[in-house]
C-alpha cells in the first residue's frame, strides 16, 4: 500500500513550493517520516532534506433532518510538509 494519498493543493502550498521548496501531501496516518522520504524520492525522484508531519483529529459533526439529529465525526488525517533540494522541484500537473 503507497504511503502517499494525494498532493495538498491550494494557494499556500503553491506559494510554499515556489518560494521555500517546500511541498504538502495527505499520507497514510500510520507512515513514519522515514516511509515518507523514501517514498517521495522514489516517486517523483528529487532529493528530501526534511520533512514534517501534522496529525490533525476529525472534527465533530452534527446536521438535523426530518427524522431527528444526526451526529458523527469527519476522518481523521495526516499531513506531511516535505523539503526538497534547491533545484529539484515537483510538477503535479504534468501527467494530466
Amino acid at each position: 500500500m503507497s504511503v502517499l494519498l494525494k498532493p495538498v493543493i491550494t494557494e499556500k502550498m503553491t506559494a510554499k513550493g515556489e518560494s521555500l521548496n517546500q511541498y504538502g501531501f495527505l499520507v497514510d496516518r500510520n507512515a513514519n517520516k522515514i516511509q515518507i522520504k523514501t517514498e517521495v524520492e522514489e516517486f517523483y525522484g528529487v532529493q528530501v532534506l526534511s520533512v514534517n508531519t501534522m496529525n490533525y483529529s476529525g472534527k465533530r459533526k452534527q446536521r438535523f433532518t426530518k427524522s431527528g439529529t444526526v451526529s458523527g465525526r469527519t476522518k481523521s488525517t495526516k499531513k506531511a510538509i516535505v523539503t526538497i533540494a534547491e533545484g529539484d522541484s515537483i510538477d503535479f500537473f504534468s501527467n494530466i
